[in-house]
């Protein structure tokens, strides 16, 4: 493997980790994101040249810790940063007590971490997305459905408190957890949601569908009473559960009532069923058991041979009373046409709030042209799968469109 492969398998594996880690040692985000990328530039160079180390993600996270300390010197706040001690030999009193770390995994533990609650909510979570799962500021725009622009601002303020308020960042013990909790199930949330857009798994951000799959598990491990950890780790088993079958033999992204429900991961719906059942028993309902409900109501397909399409808009119904949210609102209009007629669906697509803010917003305009075809309006149709095409759709979802647009005109 050459150098140029080396470094973007570990940028990959570990580049979320060590931009975190220095985000934490020099309480300065935008400095730990430069000194990655000089690190990376770096690593380019001498490996290419000297060969690769022995260890690439030590590497770059030492080449990136004396940038960090030069850039912080050259602007005078090298006082801000964390100075290393040399470090002990663990003695057996030390191992132990690292065996029963409250937070076990390294990642996990960074997303607690990160999300601080003196930061504002969406402000920690989209911290929290870029600095640890790597997403772009285009992406973490789209997740909330506003401009780069604007989420640039945003992350920006978010920068500015943390270092003018001098936030530490330090890993909370239990009893602080809960007022972290919900930022960090979101942060899961949206980071597998990236993943899932795209059903090929091509994009950049295809790595996080493994990873929080494993986190939402372990998540579930360490806080068992806590009921909506329970349904987003069954939300992501199910939604999961689907993807050996969400292409077809064309490469193209399968609907989920096309898919071959043979394909689907039997042992990924056990997993889900048994935590909502858990998760029912503790008797405190939240949006991440409602979702995970919708979710389960699609996977009776399997034994039934149809969905259930009105139980599922009902589902969507009480999601919006106590979770309103665009994606919620879209997904609630499709279940509507498919139980009572395109046109019920395109009447609860017309009714959504400010339809400009969604002009830009894939999934909608994929919705309205499927709503469109069904009800004969096939320019509108056309029209709104042309607009989803312009949106740069990832390889398979642009293979759907692009097939569904030449039905339309044949």
């Amino acid at each position: 493997m050459n150098a140029e492969a080396i470094l973007a398998k570990t940028v990959r594996e570990a580049g979320d980790r060590i931009r975190a880690a220095l985000a934490i040692r020099f309480r300065d985000l935008d400095l730990a994101e430069e000194a990655f990328g000089f690190a990376s530039l770096r690593a380019m160079e001498t490996w290419s040249r000297d060969g690769p180390p022995r260890d690439p993600a030590a590497w770059l996270y030492a080449v990136g810790r004396r940038r960090a300390f030069d850039l912080g010197r050259r602007a005078k706040v090298r006082r801000d940063a964390v100075h290393d001690a040399p470090e002990p030999a663990p003695d057996p009193e030390t191992l132990l007590l690292a065996a029963f770390e409250p937070i076990p995994d390294e990642r996990l533990r960074l997303i607690f971490i990160c999300c601080h609650p003196a930061l504002a909510p969406e402000a920690r979570i989209a911290l929290t997305l870029r600095t640890l799962c790597g997403l772009s500021v285009e992406r973490l725009a789209r997740a909330w459905l506003t401009t780069e622009v604007a989420m640039q601002q945003r992350l920006t303020r978010a920068k500015r408190k943390i270092r003018d308020a001098r936030i530490r960042f330090e890993i909370p013990e239990p009893d602080a957890w809960p007022e972290r909790l919900e930022a960090v199930l979101a942060t899961l949330e949206i980071a597998y949601a990236q993943a899932y857009e795209d059903a090929a798994g091509a994009s950049e951000a295809a790595d996080l569908a493994g990873e929080t799959l494993r986190l939402s598990g372990l998540l579930a491990e360490l806080l068992p009473d806590e009921a909506e950890v329970l349904g987003l780790a069954a939300l992501i088993r199910l939604a999961e559960s689907r993807r050996p079958a969400r292409l077809d033999a064309a490469g193209a992204m399968a609907p989920l009532s096309e898919q071959d429900v043979r394909l689907w991961d039997d042992r990924l719906i056990g997993e889900a069923i048994a935590l909502m059942r858990r998760a029912a028993e503790i008797g405190q309902s939240g949006p991440y058991q409602l979702m995970a409900a919708i979710h389960a109501a699609y996977a009776t397909r399997r034994e039934t041979g149809f969905i259930a399409w009105g139980d599922i808009a009902t589902l969507y119904d009480y999601l919006l009373i106590v979770r309103p949210s665009p994606v919620a609102q879209v997904n609630r209009a499709v279940a509507l046409a498919e139980a009572l007629g395109p046109d019920a669906g395109l009447a609860a697509l017309d009714a959504i709030e400010d339809p400009a803010r969604f002009a830009a917003w894939l999934p909608y305009q994929a919705a309205r042209a499927g709503l469109c075809a069904k009800a004969g309006r096939a320019g509108e149709a056309a029209q709104a799968l042309r607009a989803a095409l312009a949106l740069d759709p990832a390889p398979a979802e642009r293979l759907f469109l692009a097939r569904r647009l030449g039905e339309l005109s044949a």
